[in-house]
């Protein structure tokens, strides 16, 4: 199978935007016709509920985008039921064309971590949750890294480790000084070092990191840090984020960079002008409205606009 890294540059360019679609459902969010038990529901039916929705969204975005990313906690947060849901929208959209990114921040040590990458990482049925990649967090060293890079390798997979996260806390241990120089800095010369030991044909690496668009200049800073690796940047939208905040993610040909919306796109028949046009009952025309807004932003306002021209 073709390196995950090669996978997803041809899929950037294929779709010609770097849009990312957060897949964080949330039951009292849905649309009312998603959930007649209303607060009654028993956990098979908010987690059928969640499979409806998120399958609808991927219905409509899968023409337009070349990657999804389901956020693991909302399924788990259902148990079993949940779990299985997570497993059929990662199947749906897979069918559907999409590459999927399971954001599970998952890591451990020796085996553990090894039990992790084995579970989530390789699609189809190369592993019991078939992703394509996995956001991993690295605070537990550079040999907690390995089984997941290795894996990764093995099964055409990709890897997305936490280097400078988009919530105002990550201050508090990431930008912390050690050696003069911010920690996430030290963190980034890993994932570059992993990312060149693992090129694709693109020249991007199956090791990316994870860098939050509300820090512009740190994001900036890290695209030139880590020129092999790709970059899944949260905080679009909901968070703050404009397409100008995120310019510096990406390399001179409007490559390395995925953006990441999740509630604007989602839950957009809930918001402004959106829920004026549409409202709950048209909500997936919302959906495509939110998700095409924010393409030509990004291509309007980035180097993004270039992928369309290539």
């Amino acid at each position: 199978m073709e390196a995950f890294s090669d996978r997803l540059y041809r899929a950037v360019r294929e779709r010609g935007t770097p849009v990312m679609v957060g897949m964080d459902p949330r039951y009292d969010l849905l649309p009312i016709s998603l959930r007649p038990r209303g607060a009654q529901a028993a956990w098979a039916d908010r987690a059928a509920a969640y499979k409806e929705f998120c399958c609808g969204v991927i219905d409509v975005v899968a023409p337009l985008v070349p990657i999804v990313k389901p956020q693991a906690a909302f399924f788990e947060e259902l148990g079993p039921p949940g779990m299985v849901a997570l497993r059929e929208v990662i199947q749906y959209a897979q069918d559907r064309g999409l590459l999927v990114v399971v954001d599970g921040k998952r890591n451990d040590i020796g085996s553990t971590a090894m039990a992790y990458a084995a579970g989530y990482l390789g699609p189809g049925n190369l592993s019991p949750w078939g992703a394509d990649a996995l956001t991993v967090n690295p605070y537990l060293g550079d040999d907690s890294l390995e089984p997941f890079t290795s894996l990764a390798v093995q099964r055409s997979a990709g890897v997305f480790v936490l280097v400078k996260t988009s919530n105002p806390g990550s201050r508090t241990f990431q930008d912390l000084p050690c050696e003069r120089r911010p920690l996430y800095e030290h963190v980034a010369a890993l994932v570059e070092g992993l990312a060149c030991q693992t090129l694709g044909n693109c020249f991007y690496g199956a090791v990316g990191a994870v860098v939050g668009a509300t820090f512009p200049e740190q994001l900036a800073q890290l695209r030139q840090q880590m020129p092999h690796a790709w970059l899944l940047v949260p905080g679009y939208g909901s968070q703050g984020a404009t397409a100008r905040h995120v310019a510096g993610a990406f390399d001179a040909q409007g490559g390395g960079a995925l953006i990441n919306n999740s509630r604007g796109i989602l839950f957009a028949f809930r918001e402004g002008e959106y829920a004026n046009r549409f409202g709950e009952t048209h909500w997936q025309r919302a959906v495509e409205a939110a998700t095409r807004r924010m393409i030509d932003e990004l291509a309007a306002e980035t180097p993004a606009g270039k992928l369309g021209r290539l």
